[in-house]
């Protein structure tokens, strides 16, 4: 090579290193001149033309892409990161395995992983940087591949200047091998010589010292990978390692730290606010000894990072996990089985909800009763405890069986098919639970591949049943009869495993290889990052306390391709009451995100938003030191009474005798607007609500619609000495009600069907429609087509100004739905009912004031329930 050529490739060596932290390449072409010019002097015509060629090729490979961050809220900073340069090595690789080895399409490759870790990536420290501290969070959802964002964005950070990547990957050896695998087969096996690894796949490949004592000095274009289980002992030793490390070669680490399912294990979970967990403390060491770093954790359930108390103790310094730089939201996949497929999602017309708003019909109730036989009643019995066969775990094993079949008719045999049953959290259940599972299956083996015997006609009855629920819209797969299975019942049967996977099991799953079919039965290993591959059937017992808990434990979730018709989840009414709040709960984050995305707030101004949702005591209490103590605000929401104590007749009648008094008051008061078509009343004083929720009496599990939250707020936020709007929300044409509504006599009641589940109480799903929240705008316009909540609430804000509303939702007791559906029932109330929404005024971004509050501890029950938990996995990691 010339030395002219020698020459060129130095000057675009450091014009490329300083144009990440430069204004453009014509300011990085500055710098270099000012830094060489001292020791070349001034550059000679043949230098020029070198230099000149250098920043004409360093140009030519630059190809900005343009990165909207529309998926975040961060802080502001110097931009670095323009996406992938021409140069780059670990991408591309990564990128041509996906397509031409995994059978990703280019599209979903560059247009969902590409575009998304580009913003990430974006939103990291510039490595050029001698120092740095950035912290940040991505939300994703669980089982959604958040695994393909996350090697993404270790290869485009390694091909931007980082150096070395630490993985903090669960509390299990299972996890974390799974994790090391991934990542080998993925990233490091693309180029392995450009990756040096300071962990490995097998049990026993954790993080250890190296021999010499320290990390080694990174070599110039490689990088260090080490994935390390979330333990005290192997935390210890990147510690330790760390402090063994010599300077000179610490301030040449550019570290990358991946907490994959940071809200496990990395939240400070200790009693006093000094006082950590071994845990969480190293994690803070780990990082505080590494002078250039950028944290970043990666969860589908945010509840316990957002609730991390960012000054602690009321200090000024910054808690060192609080992602405090960015928090990034992943969009929903295309083809995901998520919470607002399952569950569906508020409709915008609660009077006539559509069917794509109402969710999936795909649950099945396991009876309460069913309960005592598959559960020990307390901790002190479980070692004498014997669990039964019940019904609904039978349907549940033989819909599963059927299902196989039904996908080798579809021509699937060559996939993995999976079947989860998770009813305790102790380790003896699980083993006794498959050894009953394996008996009975093999008593009842015989007659499943006999349609005339009793168990296959109840089998092919259960199963043509199940696919008469199916909308014919769902997807375009063919429609299997139940003969059509049954030549491949002796395959299912054949294929058929029943292994334990709780952490200590030795019959572990393993997809490696040849496709599986297995019925999975197992703990807390299930619900954190263990991958089932193939899930078609939940059977689910758990009432976890802690919604986070009980989100992760949604195995269900994720891509079905070729049976997206056969997916069915077995679990309690409580428990899927519970999950609809939950993906009411998780869409709020989400919508939050995306909202605050919009008008530019900063991680820091989310954290107060984030911590005040009512009733966000949803992860365990022991995360929620910083959230014991709390601010509530309701400035900018609406809420609804979605749930009703229908068949008790004392709460009926109370609640509507509420409503009348408070309508005979405004009455009294002269405050009826005459010139509205509608029962609006203007300037009704704040006590008055205050009385009429006061002696409401609110459905149990409405927890944000407490009185210690929702009077609480009003008092505090000074709602209560305003005056409000009220309204009476009537259909144009409706049943009167039986009894009248105070002064205003008998008023049109509304429909409001329930949905089959629960059956103690009536769950409607929706009260409230969109175009309510302008019920007391003269001329709502074109607003009223809105479909967005708060622009709705702009609008309104912009003609009644700062003014509270209060609507009365009268309902017929005798509500039916107006279609066929296979998730709604009848009302069947013991009287007219009647809900009420509020529109609050004020914005979600904060203005408004807040309320603090005490949030409840948790029951006994619930922490024995939480310590089970938390048990099994130090059991199953083996932590010390």
């Amino acid at each position: 090579m010339s030395v002219s050529a020698t020459q060129m490739d130095a000057f675009v060596r450091q014009l490329r290193a300083r144009l990440s932290s430069a204004d453009g390449l014509d300011d990085a072409a500055r710098l270099v001149r000012q830094d060489l010019e001292p020791f070349l002097g001034r550059f000679s015509d043949e230098t020029e033309q070198d230099f000149a060629a250098a920043i004409e090729q360093v140009r030519g490979s630059i190809r900005p892409v343009e990165i909207l961050r529309v998926n975040s809220i961060f802080r502001i900073r110097q931009d670095w990161y323009h996406g992938p340069a021409e140069t780059d090595r670990h991408w591309p690789a990564l990128r041509a395995y996906l397509v031409d080895s995994k059978g990703w399409s280019a599209d979903t490759v560059d247009d969902r992983i590409g575009k998304a870790s580009n913003e990430i990536v974006s939103l990291l420290e510039n490595p050029s940087k001698e120092s740095f501290a950035c912290r940040g969070l991505v939300v994703g959802h669980v089982q959604s591949g958040k695994t393909a964002n996350m090697t993404a964005v270790i290869a485009k950070a390694v091909d931007a200047g980082y150096n070395l990547v630490i993985i903090l990957a669960g509390l299990t050896n299972k996890l974390r091998k799974q994790t090391q695998g991934r990542m080998q087969k993925d990233l490091v096996d693309r180029l392995r010589d450009q990756w040096q690894l300071q962990t490995r796949e097998d049990e026993q490949g954790d993080f250890r010292m190296p021999p010499n004592g320290g990390f080694p000095m990174p070599v110039d274009g490689a990088a260090q990978l080490a994935v390390v289980k979330k333990n005290v002992a192997p935390l210890g030793q990147l510690l330790l390692t760390l402090e063994r490390t010599l300077p000179a070669i610490l301030r040449r680490l550019k570290v990358l730290v991946i907490d994959d399912e940071c809200d496990q294990a990395s939240v400070n979970t200790a009693s006093g606010e000094y006082d950590m967990t071994r845990i969480n403390e190293r994690i803070r060491l780990i990082l505080k000894k590494i002078p250039a770093n950028s944290y970043v954790g990666y969860t589908a359930t945010p509840f316990a990072n957002v609730l991390i108390n960012p000054f602690p103790a009321g200090g000024r310094e910054l808690d060192d996990l609080y992602p405090k730089d960015f928090i990034t939201a992943l969009p929903t996949p295309d083809g995901y089985f998520g919470t607002e497929r399952l569950f569906g999602r508020p409709p915008v017309d609660a009077d006539s909800p559509q069917p794509e708003e109402e969710g999936l019909d795909m649950i099945r109730e396991i009876p309460e009763d069913d309960i005592a036989f598959l559960q020990p009643p307390s901790r002190a019995e479980k070692d004498h405890f014997q669990p039964r066969m019940t019904e609904s775990l039978e349907d549940a094993v033989l819909y599963f069986l059927a299902s196989c079949a039904a996908r080798r008719f579809r021509g699937d045999a060559d996939s993995h098919m999976s079947m989860l049953i998770h009813t305790s959290a102790y380790v003896i259940m699980h083993e006794r639970l498959a050894t009953l599972v394996k008996a009975w299956l093999e008593v009842i083996a015989d007659q499943i591949t006999d349609p005339g015997s009793a168990l296959g006609t109840r089998m092919l009855g259960l199963w043509e049943a199940e696919q008469q629920r199916v909308p014919d819209d769902l997807c375009a797969l063919p429609y299997v009869t139940g003969h059509q299975l049954m030549p491949f019942m002796a395959a299912v049967l054949e294929a058929l495993e029943v292994p334990v996977e709780n952490g200590t099991s030795d019959d572990r799953i393993n997809y490696d290889g040849s496709p599986r079919t297995y019925i999975v039965i197992g703990g807390s290993i299930l619900a954190r990052g263990l991958t089932i591959e193939g899930l078609c059937v939940s059977y689910f017992l758990r009432t976890s306390s802690q919604y986070d808990t009980l989100l992760q434990m949604g195995r269900w979730f994720g891509y079905r391709p070729g049976y997206e018709d056969m997916p069915r989840i077995w679990m309690t009414d409580s428990l899927s009451t519970a999950f609809r709040s939950l993906a009411l709960i998780e869409a709020e984050i989400r919508g939050d995100v995306a909202e605050y995305a919009v008008r530019k707030t900063t991680p820091m101004e989310f954290a107060v938003r984030v911590r005040s949702i009512p009733g966000m005591a949803i992860t365990a209490a022991s995360k929620m030191r910083a959230a014991i103590l709390t601010d509530v605000s309701y400035a900018g929401k609406h809420v609804q009474t979605i749930r009703f104590d229908h068949r008790r007749p004392e709460i009926v009648r109370g609640n509507w005798t509420a409503a009348a008094h408070l309508m005979t008051q405004a009455t009294d008061l002269g405050l009826r607007d005459r010139e509205s078509a509608r029962i609006l009343f203007r300037g009704v004083p704040g006590r008055l609500i205050v009385q009429f929720l006061r002696a409401y009496s609110v459905q149990a599990s409405h927890r944000e619609l407490s009185a210690e939250f929702l009077l609480g707020y009003i008092e505090a936020s000074g709602d209560s000495a305003r005056t409000w709007n009220v309204g009476v929300v009537e259909p144009k044409s409706g049943e009167p009600s039986a009894a009248p509504m105070g002064e205003l006599g008998p008023v049109r009641l509304s429909t409001r069907t329930r949905l089959e589940r629960p059956d103690d109480f009536a769950d409607i799903k929706a009260l409230m429609s969109r175009r309510d929240v302008l019920f007391d705008c003269a001329d709502g316009g074109e607003a009223a087509a809105e479909t967005d909540w708060t622009r709705l609430k702009a609008v309104r804000a912009g003609v009644v100004g700062n003014v509270p509303l209060l609507l009365l939702y009268p309902i017929d007791r005798n509500s039916t739905p107006r279609r066929p559906s296979g998730q709604r029932v009848g009302l069947e109330a013991v009287g007219d009912l009647v809900g009420f929404g509020i529109v609050f005024p004020g914005s979600a971004d904060g203005s408004g004031g807040y309320y603090s509050v005490r949030l409840e501890p948790p029951s006994a029950d619930d922490l024995e329930d939480i310590e089970d938990e938390i048990a099994e996995q130090l059991e199953a990691g083996r932590v010390h």
